[in-house]
């Protein structure tokens, strides 16, 4: 049983990593499966907090609730528009996580400069880096800072009185992890102090009607620290994507109260910073050549954007008793999906090759409308035989070896004309699409789709 002190307190033990509450210390978290993240905590006893109801707290009827004028305000970035769905919203909280390094505080400090310089003050809240520092990259970035403070300090009513002098446009919080308040006895970082900061900022952008950005650190498997601790508080959640060798970065929206969780906003890290990049299906295959083997173009659906990918694919003999299945990029299980597909329907001898597949430009498909893109590429690198350069192929394989329909055809193969693509390989069933600069190809079957993709076979 929980240990009970005097003031009617209680002590339970806290997951650091997802928050669950167990009334003993365990190694290891029944929840996350994580090892050694229970720490010790005290809490308070419950206090009545019973009080009549006021006039501005009380229920109304939905059809006699009055929308109040609420407005966006946009941002000069149309990439970072398009994921909040449109602009900031007043009063909304938006937690941004990536990887270390990835360009989080890069492209919040850009952000805010154009914020200030557009709609009035905005102040940056650092409690990891000083003042002199953030000046130093904001030179970098060529940023001059009219109407936009730092302030360096962790201590959160601190902040809070600090800001409210000001009464700015936009607040940014970098770190959540790094601030902490006093009433709270633990140490900052932790789930106790990262949820009831959160809930302070919470209320205070809603009061103030103030949006408030805040950076959330990542686990090593690459989520928000203290997810359901944040995730379920904020209004918008944000992650900056990209692989450590690629340039180009990809802002996801997980979550938004405000607008579609369906779009991506994608940039390139340059000298002078995060830079928008107009046409991404031509930025990820710039450096595409001809008939490449082992090489398919995909347009694939990022959001409501349809985009050009490349995917590559390697077979090579294995050197141990075991092949191995590497997938960069692809989801690893439609990898095996695919490669026992070829190997059960088509015959093809898979089970004494190695199979590497990545997206080039680190971009990372989860939806099964590359498994054809994906086969194509495989056959053509076993059989050393080229696809043909014009050609584009999007489609899900069934396990039969049948091809199956995917969403959205129609933007897919217009976002493939545009750029230059004369033919497209579409699945039989549900196409029922009509373009005018390219050929329509069909297959019903991925035994067909092999016959026509092939520079070898085409006639």
């Amino acid at each position: 049983m929980a240990k009970t002190d005097r003031a009617g307190g209680r002590t339970v033990f806290v997951c650091q990593q997802c928050g669950r509450e167990e009334l003993k210390w365990l190694g290891r978290c029944p929840g996350c499966q994580e090892w050694n993240t229970f720490v010790e905590q005290r809490v308070a006893a419950p206090v009545s907090t019973f009080r009549r109801t006021s006039p501005l707290n009380q229920p109304l009827e939905l059809s006699q609730v009055a929308i109040e004028a609420a407005d966006r305000f946009p941002i000069p970035i149309s990439e970072f528009n398009r994921v909040l769905g449109g602009g900031l919203v007043p009063g909304s909280l938006i937690l941004t996580g990536g990887d270390p390094g990835i360009g989080k505080s890069t492209l919040l400090l850009q952000v805010s400069a154009l914020v200030a310089h557009s709609h009035g003050t905005v102040v940056y809240v650092s409690g990891e880096e000083t003042q002199h520092q953030i000046k130093l990259r904001a030179e970098r970035l060529g940023i001059k800072g009219d109407n936009l403070y730092l302030l360096a300090e962790t201590d959160l009513g601190v902040i809070l009185e600090q800001v409210e002098e000001l009464s700015p446009s936009m607040v940014v919080i970098d770190s959540i992890q790094a601030v902490y308040l006093p009433d709270v006895e633990t140490a900052p970082g932790s789930i106790t102090q990262v949820r009831e900061c959160t809930m302070k900022l919470m209320n205070w952008a809603k009061l103030g009607a103030v949006p408030v950005f805040i950076v959330g650190h990542v686990t090593k498997d690459g989520s928000i620290a203290g997810p359901r601790v944040l995730e379920h508080i904020v209004d918008a959640v944000l992650y900056l994507e990209g692989e450590s060798f690629s340039s180009y970065r990809l802002l996801r929206c997980v979550k938004n109260r405000f607008g579609s969780t369906n779009e991506i906003g994608i940039f390139e890290m340059k000298g002078q910073g995060l830079v928008e990049v107009d046409n991404p299906s031509r930025a990820f295959l710039s450096q595409r050549y001809g008939e490449a083997v082992g090489s398919t173009v995909v347009p694939v659906l990022e959001g409501s954007r349809p985009l050009l990918v490349e995917i590559q694919a390697l077979t090579n003999p294995t050197s141990f008793g075991q092949p191995r299945r590497t997938a960069n990029g692809v989801d690893f299980n439609r990898l095996l999906l695919v490669s026992a597909v070829l190997s059960r329907r088509l015959g093809l001898k898979l089970g004494n090759q190695d199979i590497m597949v990545n997206v080039a430009g680190g971009m990372k498909i989860g939806e099964p409308a590359a498994d054809l893109g994906m086969a194509l590429a495989i056959i053509s690198s076993s059989r050393d035989v080229a696809i043909d350069p014009e050609l584009a192929v999007v489609g899900e394989v069934g396990l039969s070896g049948e091809l199956r329909a995917v969403s959205q055809l129609d933007r897919r193969v217009n976002e493939a004309s545009r750029l230059g693509f004369k033919r497209c390989l579409v699945p039989k069933t549900g196409s029922g699409t009509a373009a005018e600069d390219i050929q329509i190809i069909t297959a019903s079957t991925l035994r067909e789709a092999i016959n026509t993709g092939l520079v070898s076979t085409k006639k």
